[in-house]
């Protein structure tokens, strides 16, 4: 009984969520980059998910990744439509062509947790993320190639997988920033080549 306790106090201790270490990064951002005010120092926005159908008129596998996205980011997602028409890739003006879900608040942390602690590790050959995924701009884009790493699927539906891309959105205002920060929060970016 003595043991379990013991093992239980270390894991509560270890396993942080996203909020509460965005909200210990500050002193650590401070040193590096001379806050002065804990409003200065980079925060989450929002998180877009976001999957691509391509051309598929395919009403049946449309409605499955609609439901799907929905399941795993807890929020129904909304439809995209084509802009405009090309000939070539047979899209027409209208047409859906991906699914999108934009995650703010309490469902953006839970988001960001499973992704970071469960989705992550279950992806295969995952090395890290590069550090090429921020832009300029504060903000890190990710692709995942199947959306099976999530729990909410089932082993049943592994007939139809497709992709996502997620975006999270920050205050950071450059790169730097948005990497310190992304870093302190647990977002696992490739380790620095040491020279």
């Amino acid at each position: 009984m003595q043991k379990a306790e013991r093992t239980y106090r270390i894991n509560k201790i270890d396993m942080k969520n996203v909020k509460e270490k965005q909200k210990e990064i500050f002193s650590e951002l401070k040193e590096k980059f001379g806050y002065k005010n804990m409003m200065q120092s980079p925060k989450l926005v929002k998180v877009i998910v976001s999957s691509g159908v391509g051309s598929t008129k395919d009403k049946a596998r449309l409605e499955i990744v609609s439901d799907r996205l929905s399941k795993i980011s807890g929020q129904k997602a909304s439809k995209k439509s084509a802009k405009k028409s090309i000939a070539s890739f047979k899209v027409r003006e209208g047409d859906t062509s991906g699914f999108q879900v934009t995650l703010r608040g309490d469902r953006m942390y839970g988001f960001l947790d499973k992704l970071i602690m469960v989705a992550f590790p279950r992806t295969k050959d995952f090395r890290g993320l590069p550090i090429s995924s921020i832009d300029d701009m504060g903000n890190c884009t990710l692709g995942l190639r199947e959306h099976t790493v999530f729990p909410e699927t089932t082993d049943e539906e592994l007939k139809d997988v497709f992709g996502l891309a997620v975006t999270i959105v920050t205050t950071a205002k450059n790169r730097e920033e948005a990497e310190a920060f992304l870093r302190g929060i647990g977002v696992p970016f490739v380790k620095e080549k040491s020279n």
